[in-house]
């Protein structure tokens, strides 16, 4: 066992009030692709003149519905993928008392699928669609199972997922969440993102306590506040932490 893993096993021993903030790459050894990478999503040529972040804009969604739900179904939902060591080492030491929150960019549901019961999720989730007219509520069968735009049963009206699109504020609810959780805690761990989508990155201000561990394969602007910065992939961290 490295000096890294050492290091980080101590700071989750001496640590009561541990908040994990994560990104795109706690998901990746799950077989969900990153979005800002060399292979992530933002770099596919998808043979399309729109790229891909516009594609996931409120204004691509309402002018092109049809384009949305496309390219939505295709590279955003991953059915079949399952939480990793890093999902599941969090839902341990968050039943060991440890971890107190989670508050991620992700919108997989995995750390709940993990066991996690704590879970701030700034950017919502795919397992969760609205109708905009009625407010009736459907879980991801409604999308999977139609073609196109999906359609409420009860008004008709357009079926929505609950994910914020570039151009679509953050839940108040959640933010207030998440801030609070990362104003109280005496560690913060974050892991897989670049902290480059702003006003999620932002919440990392907000910590005041002993401890910040980075965990991400490249550099980010919170590196040099960092007690601890580890470059390797975050399940086979976590795994070599807890399980090994």
């Amino acid at each position: 066992m490295d000096n890294d893993i050492l290091k980080l096993k101590s700071i989750i021993e001496e640590s009561n009030n541990i908040v994990f903030f994560g990104g795109a790459g706690v998901s990746t050894e799950s077989g969900i692709p990153d979005f800002r990478s060399a292979n992530g999503l933002y770099s596919q040529d998808l043979g399309r003149e729109v790229s891909p972040e516009e594609m996931v804009s409120h204004t691509f969604y309402v002018n092109h519905p049809e384009q949305f739900f496309e390219f939505y179904r295709d590279k955003l939902i991953y059915e079949d993928a399952e939480p990793n060591a890093c999902h599941m080492a969090l839902a341990e030491l968050e039943a060991q008392g440890k971890v107190k929150a989670i508050v991620t960019q992700n919108i997989d549901g995995l750390h709940q699928k993990a066991g996690s019961k704590v879970v701030w999720e700034l950017h919502g989730s795919t397992l969760r669609n609205y109708c905009e007219d009625c407010g009736a509520f459907y879980d991801l069968r409604k999308i999977m199972g139609t073609e196109g735009v999906p359609l409420c049963d009860k008004c008709g009206g357009r079926v929505k997922p609950d994910v914020v699109l570039y151009e679509e504020g953050l839940d108040t609810d959640v933010i207030n969440g998440a801030v609070d959780a990362i104003s109280n805690a005496d560690t913060l761990i974050v892991g897989g993102t670049t902290l480059i989508v702003y006003p999620a990155a932002g919440l990392i201000h907000y910590f005041r306590g002993k401890n910040i561990v980075l965990i991400n394969m490249s550099a980010t602007s919170a590196d040099g506040k960092a007690n601890l910065v580890i470059r390797r992939p975050i399940g086979e961290v976590f795994s070599e932490c807890l399980f090994g």
